[in-house]
């Protein structure tokens, strides 16, 4: 464990002070982009199909916080990146992947649909409500960057050589957070199939551009 971890840190630090910055304006662009889309939709919104899956799977409050515990999650692979250009590459490509579900969302506006839910004993309803509400359904962005995010995670924890459990915590925290969205009721499941298919097409991508940019 302690070889690992050793290796972890200095990764951390460096350019960590653009990391910081970097993450924080680019989060900041993509929610007013967002919103506004959210609220000033330009063509008629759709609500999304409901399927046997969206049936069977209970709404489930307590899921909150894994859902919020997205933003911690979609931090970790930027932060854990140590070269510049990496760094570079890594939010252009994760920035294709939000730029593309904000096209949908602009092009194809849908929403969930509406649903009778007891909110009354759960004190994180109006937060909620607040942070994302129905539409920009699909694709699930909250699911699209869950997925990127676990996909280079893994990547980064396995250049580590980081025990197996960590690499598990790592993926079954990305799956957790993929399934509050349906718990929660943020999404249903064609959102999150077409979510999940954004953000592993963008870790790919990102792949197969890193790999061309190792020397042999």
């Amino acid at each position: 464990m302690a070889a690992w971890t050793t290796r972890l840190w200095p990764r951390v630090r460096r350019h960590f002070l653009l990391k910081a910055v970097g993450i924080s304006a680019f989060m900041t662009l993509f929610f007013v982009a967002y919103f506004h889309l959210l609220n000033h939709p330009i063509r008629p919104v759709r609500p999304m199909p409901l399927t046997a899956v969206d049936r069977a799977l209970p709404f489930t409050p307590a899921a909150l916080p894994l859902y919020l515990s997205l933003w911690v999650y979609v931090s970790l692979p930027p932060t854990l990146i140590a070269c510049r250009r990496e760094l570079e590459r890594y939010g252009a490509v994760i920035g294709l992947v939000c730029l593309t579900g904000l096209a949908c969302f602009l092009l194809w506006p849908t929403a969930v649909p509406a649903m009778v839910l007891d909110w009354q004993d759960f004190p994180g309803a109006d937060l909620l409500q607040g942070i994302d509400a129905a539409g920009n359904a699909c694709p699930s962005l909250h699911v699209a960057t869950a997925a990127f995010s676990a996909m280079w995670l893994d990547r980064q924890l396995r250049e580590l050589a980081a025990p197996a459990p960590v690499r598990w915590v790592s993926i079954l925290w990305g799956i957790a957070i993929v399934l509050s969205t349906l718990l929660t009721r943020q999404h249903v499941f064609l959102d999150v199939v077409a979510g999940t298919a954004l953000g592993l097409v963008g870790a790919t991508l990102l792949l197969a551009w890193e790999r061309h940019r190792t020397p042999a």
